[in-house]
This record gives C-alpha cells, sequence and structure tokens, in this order.
C-alpha cells in the first residue's frame, strides 16, 4: 500500500508539463474548467494518500484499536501498518493542514479589508470609482460583485478602453471565476507541487475573461490595447485578486491580436493526458482507503495468535459467506 500511495503525491509532476503544453491550446473555458478540476482532484488524492497511512498508524494505539474493536497485533501480522510512513504522513500533513489554514485566513482577512476598503466609497454592487492617481482595476466578491476602478487608470485610458476594461473585470464577476481562484489556490496549499498547476489555471482565467470581453466590445484589438495599457499604467494585482493586469500581459495580447484556432489534436490529446493523470490519482487513492478497510476488518474479526495467511483466509470466507447470502436474499 505504502509504494502504491506513492502514486497520488508524484502525480502532479506529470500533470504540470502538460498542463503549460495543453493551457495555451485549449479555448479558454475549457482550460478554466480543466486545470481547475484536475487540480482538486490531485490535492483530493495526494491529501488521502498522506491521510491513509496517519490513520494506520493511529489505529495501532490501543485506545483507538478498543474504540474500533480490531487488534492492533493483527495489523501488525498483516504488514498493514509502517510506523515510519504513519510518522512521516502525519508530519506532512500537520504542515500542509498549517499551510491551508494561513491560506483559508490570508484570504479572509484580504476579501475584509478589501470590502471595508470599497464601502468607504459606495455600498451598492457595480463599478465604485476610486480616487486618486494611481491607475488601479480589479473585481473583488462580495455584495454581488464590485468594480474598483480609480481616476488614474480612467485617464490612462480612452473611452473605448475603459468600456474593454469594465467588460473584462465584468466577466470575471459574471462567470464567477473567484470561486476558480479559490479552488486552485487552495489545492496549491494543500498540495505544493500543484502551484505551477494554479497557474496555468489562472493564465486561462484571465484569457477567458479577455475573450468574454471581446465577444462584449466586438473588437478583439481594442480589448488588447486596454489589456496592454492598463498594464503598463498599473500594477499587477494581489495574489487573490483578479484584474485585467494580471498574469502574463504580454502573452493574452497577442492572442487577443491572433486568430482564435479550435483546439488541435495534440491539445485534446494533452487534456485526455490531464484527466487521466486526476482519474489515476482519485482510483488509486480510493483503493488504498479499501485496503487499509479490508485490514482493519480482517483484525476485527482476529483471534489472538492467528498467522497472516489464516486471518486472512477467515476474513474471505466471512466475506464470501455474506455474498451468497445477499444473492439468495435477492432471489
Amino acid at each position: 500500500m505504502d509504494a502504491d500511495l506513492l502514486v497520488p503525491l508524484l502525480l502532479p509532476l506529470l500533470a504540470w508539463p502538460v498542463s503549460r503544453f495543453v493551457a495555451p491550446r485549449l479555448p479558454p473555458r475549457a482550460a478554466g474548467w480543466l486545470l481547475t478540476g484536475s487540480s482538486l482532484v490531485l490535492a483530493a488524492g495526494s491529501t488521502i494518500a498522506l491521510l491513509l497511512p496517519a490513520f494506520a498508524g493511529l489505529s495501532l494505539i490501543p485506545a483507538v484499536a478498543d474504540a474500533g474493536h480490531w487488534s492492533p497485533d493483527a495489523l501488525r501480522n498483516l504488514d498493514a501498518v509502517s510506523v515510519p510512513v504513519s510518522i512521516v504522513s502525519g508530519v506532512v500533513l500537520v504542515v500542509l493542514g498549517v499551510r491551508l489554514i494561513r491560506t483559508s485566513v490570508r484570504y479572509l482577512r484580504w476579501a475584509r479589508r478589501v470590502s471595508r476598503e470599497l464601502d468607504e466609497h459606495s455600498r451598492d454592487g457595480g463599478v465604485v470609482l476610486l480616487p486618486g492617481e494611481e491607475p488601479v482595476a480589479f473585481s473583488a466578491p462580495g455584495r454581488g460583485g464590485r468594480i474598483a476602478i480609480s481616476s488614474g487608470m480612467l485617464a490612462a485610458l480612452s473611452p473605448k478602453e475603459r468600456c474593454a476594461l469594465l467588460a473584462h473585470e465584468r466577466a470575471h464577476l459574471t462567470l464567477r471565476h473567484h470561486l476558480f481562484l479559490i479552488a486552485v489556490t487552495l489545492s496549491s496549499a494543500l498540495n505544493p507541487l500543484l502551484r505551477p498547476l494554479g497557474a496555468a489555471a489562472g493564465f486561462a482565467l484571465e484569457r477567458w475573461a479577455d475573450e468574454t470581453a471581446a465577444a462584449h466590445v466586438g473588437d478583439r484589438g481594442l480589448v488588447a490595447r486596454a489589456v496592454a495599457k492598463a498594464a503598463l499604467a498599473g500594477r499587477a494585482p494581489h495574489g487573490f485578486a483578479l484584474a485585467a493586469t494580471g498574469g502574463p500581459v504580454p502573452r493574452r495580447v497577442s492572442a487577443l491580436l491572433a486568430t482564435p484556432a479550435a483546439a488541435g489534436p495534440a491539445a485534446v490529446l494533452g487534456s485526455a493526458l490531464v484527466l487521466g493523470l486526476a482519474a489515476l490519482s482519485a482510483q488509486t487513492a480510493l483503493d488504498g482507503a479499501a485496503e487499509l478497510h479490508d485490514g482493519i476488518e480482517i483484525a476485527q474479526t482476529a483471534t489472538p495468535g492467528q498467522s497472516p495467511s489464516a486471518l486472512r483466509a477467515h476474513h474471505d470466507h466471512h466475506r464470501g459467506a455474506l455474498a451468497r447470502t445477499s444473492v439468495w436474499h435477492a432471489r
């Protein structure tokens, strides 16, 4: 079980280069869903892969074994538990748990701070005009979603470019991109190997908003100019904020100025590979959980002095009898 559970922990290393290849070649909407969903599944798989050996180690503690009515000696005899692996898994889980809590707290503090600052200017949803010469523009969740834009940013853009910029920020709110961003951020906190996957997902979200804005204003070149001028005039947004100035702006501008192309065979194959990696991670974690469950069931039916082979034979006979009984009742 220990070797198998390394698979969900290491699969994100393979998902990263594939996602970097796939993200620019897929339609942004598909890339956003694919990368965010895969990030969540891979994070869940790696977390389960750490939880199982940690719980297995706890199952050897007499008080825990008594509460679950199983024999810790039987679990040892079955080689279902590796104490060193359990200790390492427990320590890593604690570290990752602290990272997850810290990231969640940082996000909540940022959201409250932004909400308070915007409330000073307007408590209504929609566009909030911020005084000041510093060019700032971003979208923020809360109160139905709000777009913050400063006087400095308005001065840096032409009227049509302002419309394009607002369409971009409005797309983030309408499409609920903040939920996608939270998902990939928390996934990266649970497994740091997923950070590149989260960066690729963030790029896909910005491209998704770019394309939505271009469809709204009917001019891809206008959106490209607005994004480029806003990025040159302003600064990169906070890590939790979504804004037209976020992500690799030159790549976004190049994509807007190019003719949109349908996803080719390579992109489709890469997408299938990313989904396959996520499915393999989930299946391996579930198999590990089933194996541990079987070991605990065997330990619950153990009698003192039974050998591992006798324990398994008794368990298999018991499960076979239950299966035959279920079939008879079904008839």
